[in-house]
Order: C-alpha cells, then structure tokens, then sequence
C-alpha cells in the first residue's frame, strides 16, 4: 500500500468497506493524534488516555456507519470531546439531598438540570487547557491546591492564577444569555 496519512480518503473507504489491513492502519495512524487531542480536552492524563481508547474503540467497532470518508477526523475529534465531556460530568454531578422522600424532580426541572449541566460543561470545554486542567482537577475532582500544582509542575501561585482566570471566564460564559443571545424583546 502507497504511502498515505492517517485519514486519506481512500484508506477511509477501503476500512468501511471492510478491509481489514486498511482498518489496522486506520487505527493505528490515528492513535497519536487521538491521543493528542484528548491529553489537550481532558481534565486528566488517565481520562484523557480513557478517551483515546474509547473513540478508537468505536473507531474499529463503528468505521461502517460513517457516512462520508471525509468526515473521518470530525467524527474522531467529536468522540474524544463528547467522551471527555461526559467523564467530566460524571466527577461534577452532584448527588442531590431530598429531604422529603416523594420530592422527585418534575420533568421540566430534570430538562431545566440537563440544559444547565450541558452550559456548565459547554463552558469548561472552551477553556484554554491549562485553565481548563486546574479547573477540573480542583473544583470538579476536589483535589488540593498543593495536589494540583504538583501534578502539573506549577507553583501554588501559578495554579491559583490559572484557576483565578477559569473560574472569572466560566462565571462570564454563564452569566451570559442562557438562549444563545435570542432578543426576547423582539
């Protein structure tokens, strides 16, 4: 086989059609720059390599469904973030307290939780990675200061400015208009 990049068309289409030898170098080939992307979304090194073998995992598992040959990178990239997204919302869910035993949420607070939930993690995931690091690692996953800062080879100062700057940016995202900027005025 001619030299080819990780996501050459071709290479694409001879995988989806079932081509073994194509799918191994599909995979392959795309393994560093799997893990790249989700070491640069993810809070964690650890959930950044879960993510990486997830969407390579769905990479061999689901190559057949993608519609268009092109679409191979977007498709991967959309993987990894919704992957990190999700590991994120898994370490920041809170377990809510209900005093009274039948108070379940109504169907309308459960949607109003998820749209507030998907703004919050929407608005960690702009973040700059190192930003977006402190953040999780110190408000989501509740490790100390000290912890953080050493894990990432900071000093405390330079951590807490980093966090400083995540927490301002992600309090601006979501003290913006909840609708996408829609005049309800008219």
């Amino acid at each position: 086989m001619a030299e080819t990049t990780w996501s050459d068309e071709r290479l694409v289409a001879a995988a989806r059609s079932g081509d073994i030898e194509s799918l191994t170098a599909l995979v392959s080939g795309a393994h560093p720059h799997v893990q790249r992307f989700a070491r640069s979304l993810c809070a964690t090194p650890e959930d950044a390599e879960d993510a990486a073998q997830e969407a390579l995992i769905v990479l061999y598992r689901k190559i057949g469904t993608l519609r268009a040959s092109s679409a191979l990178v977007s498709w991967m990239f959309r993987i990894i973030r919704n992957e990190c997204i999700r590991r994120a919302r898994l370490v920041m869910r809170p377990q809510p307290l209900r005093t009274e035993a039948t108070a379940a949420p109504s169907a309308e607070d459960e949607v109003f939780e998820r749209l507030e939930a998907a703004r919050v993690a929407a608005a960690i995931a702009a973040l700059p990675t190192d930003q977006r690091q402190v953040l999780i690692m110190r408000d989501v996953q509740g490790l100390s200061g000290r912890m953080v800062a050493d894990m990432l080879g900071l000093s405390t100062s330079a951590m807490k400015s980093r966090l400083h700057r995540a927490r301002a940016t992600v309090q601006r995202t979501l003290s913006g208009p909840a609708l996408g900027g829609l005049d309800v005025d008219g």
